[in-house]
């Protein structure tokens, strides 16, 4: 078999990022757009030693899995990876990806994760359901305007004014941002040539209020004619903020340090409710925040109110506890929990996160929420230390609450946590990979798993939320019930078993927050099939310009002699690092 290959695949499994897999002469073939059950014609498009890549010619026999997409661009399109699957076994698939990775990174036993891990909290309707789209602008073959996504694993715009996971209005504004484009001559931002003023448009939806915001991100200080946009875009029905943001640098980062209001309020309001964790139906509680165009909200509103109620559920609040919520943005889950609890207090590293997050709890009348800025593993060491000898109620918490980026914890900060001692730990992760990651982590640390659930945030796409509850309960650093598989539980449980162990196998990295040696040697025995080395990759970390970890040792002379990564291997780990966010 070589490239351009044709090849009939029966296709029996889901990769992580929902590409079908399915096995020919001995062979795995990772497909794009494929789907479970699929029997298709696919064309070999890259080829390694133990496994390759293909893309779908044909569809001999479709699955009774795949439906059709509402978007016709959704294969060329980056953002929607399973919408030809049908939505009941896409949750089917992200309460497996969450399980697979608890076990399988983690290393928790899958009798432990099968007893603690409830159902998947699903969605209505997987469509119309962003609050948020971020439109790059470009110019098509005439030099017109337009608007849309970029295509996948590229920087080319796909033109798409109305992407259907995002509500309809999107739409009226972008038609009205590139007709005063074409108008009055604005150019399209080209990044070759970092030349052109218009680079993305930033839309923001309040479903509850209503709300509309538009923020432009400009390669430039203005906009020529910027009163001719403010006409046309004020005209649209809810419209409640007009802003710039400036961005001069040559980057793929959106926004700019600097935006300013240039029509109505530099933010719009939304509310988050309340729901009754048994049925989720809708009480009367219900937090009001303001959102600017830096604001981490989550996209999904439903969904968030579903996924922030069981984070209330968990953190087992009765109006007298302590509560530390690391990573807290604009005060989102702060807020939730303040109504609750005792005190809060919250951690974020945006500076303006933490004024929204003051002015957010003004707003709702809340006086028992404090927020500090910096990074949650430098503040929270920092407090540790400095009241460490003190009965301070804020550095012996009853619970901590975590919801950090993909990347995850930060080393340190899981340290600090540990040594806090919280009651009870609630981590709400937006990546199960790095989560199994940090709960392996805190359960060495003497906490016991006790309740994890899957929220689908992010319908048609691969991406998945989790809730976890901890609770500190093991009497050993190492409770063997709960945080260990059952290979490891007897090899713990005897004590004259004999290990055998190279200093290359093992994992001598510092652990940094992003994802250890052995987390990396799984995900691409699992993916490719392959085994790397400790050796191989910090070789590539280094050859990355990575930090290897202050206790592995590579050669000090480039002229020792040491066995050197193969370029099958080196890819390999490179999908590793793009997987776990260390690249």
């Amino acid at each position: 078999m070589q490239k351009n290959d044709i090849i009939e695949l029966k296709i029996e499994d889901m990769g992580v990022d929902g590409e079908g897999i399915g096995k020919y002469d001995g062979m795995t073939f990772f497909v794009k757009d494929a789907v479970l059950g699929d029997e298709i014609e696919a064309r070999i498009t890259k080829m390694k030693k133990n496994y390759g890549y293909a893309r779908v010619e044909q569809i001999l026999s479709p699955s009774k899995f795949r439906v059709t997409p509402q978007c016709e661009l959704h294969r060329r399109c980056g953002g929607c990876q399973i919408q030809a699957l049908d939505y009941e076994k896409q949750l089917e698939f992200k309460q497996n990806k969450v399980r697979g990775n608890l076990i399988r990174i983690g290393g928790f036993a899958p009798e432990l994760i099968d007893r603690i891990m409830l159902p998947v909290v699903g969605m209505k309707e997987p469509y119309r359901y962003r609050n948020k789209a971020q439109f790059p602008i470009g110019a098509d073959k005439d030099g017109n305007p337009v608007a849309g996504f970029y295509a996948a694993r590229t920087h080319s715009i796909i033109p798409v004014n109305d992407c259907k996971l995002g509500v309809e209005k999107n739409q009226i504004i972008l038609n009205e941002v590139l007709s005063y484009m074409k108008e009055y001559h604005v150019a399209s931002y080209d990044e070759n040539t970092g030349k052109g003023l218009v680079r993305h448009v930033l839309i923001r939806y309040g479903f509850s209020t209503k709300e509309l915001m538009v923020c432009v991100i400009i390669n430039g200080n203005s906009l020529p004619k910027v009163e001719k946009l403010i006409d046309r875009l004020t005209a649209i029905e809810g419209m409640k903020s007009i802003s710039i943001n400036q961005n001069t640098k040559k980057t793929n980062v959106i926004l700019g340090d600097v935006t300013k209001c240039i029509w109505g309020d530099p933010y719009i309001t939304d509310m988050i409710h309340l729901r009754d964790t048994k049925d989720f139906s809708l009480t009367d509680t219900a937090v009001a925040y303001h959102i600017s165009p830096q604001s981490f909200y989550q996209v999904n509103p439903v969904q968030t109110e579903k996924l922030y109620s069981l984070a209330l559920d968990y953190a087992g609040l009765t109006g007298k506890e302590t509560v530390w919520d690391l990573y807290c943005g604009i005060g989102t889950i702060s807020l939730f929990l303040a109504q609750k609890a005792g005190k809060v207090y919250g951690v974020e590293i945006v500076p303006q996160a933490i004024e929204d997050a003051k002015n957010n709890a003004a707003l709702n009348g809340i006086n028992n929420a404090e927020f500090f800025v910096g990074k949650a593993e430098e503040v929270l060491p920092a407090f540790y230390e400095k009241k460490k000898d003190t009965d301070a109620d804020m550095l012996h918490p009853d619970v901590i609450v975590v919801d950090p980026p993909r990347k995850g914890c930060d080393g340190v900060c899981l340290e600090t946590m540990l040594k806090m001692q919280p009651e009870r730990i609630v981590y709400v992760s937006c990546d199960s990979a790095t989560l199994a990651r940090d709960l392996k982590v805190l359960c060495e640390g003497g906490y016991e798993l006790c309740k994890v659930r899957a929220v689908d945030q992010f319908g048609n796409t691969t991406h998945v939320e989790t809730v976890v509850l901890l609770s500190k309960g093991a009497k050993d650093p190492v409770d063997l019930c709960s945080a260990r598989t059952e290979v490891e539980r007897r090899m713990v449980d005897s004590r004259k078993v004999k290990v055998d162990f190279s200093l290359e196998d093992m994992d001598l990295s510092e652990f940094k927050g992003k994802a250890t040696y052995e987390q990396i040697k799984a995900y691409v025995l699992e993916q490719t099939g392959l085994k790397v080395s400790s050796l191989y990759i910090a070789q590539i970390k280094k050859k990355c310009g990575l930090d290897v970890g202050e206790n592995f040792n590579l050669a000090k002379s480039e002229n020792t002699r040491q066995p050197q990564c193969t370029t099958e291997k080196e890819e390999a780990i490179m999908q590793a690092f793009r997987h776990f966010g260390i690249l």
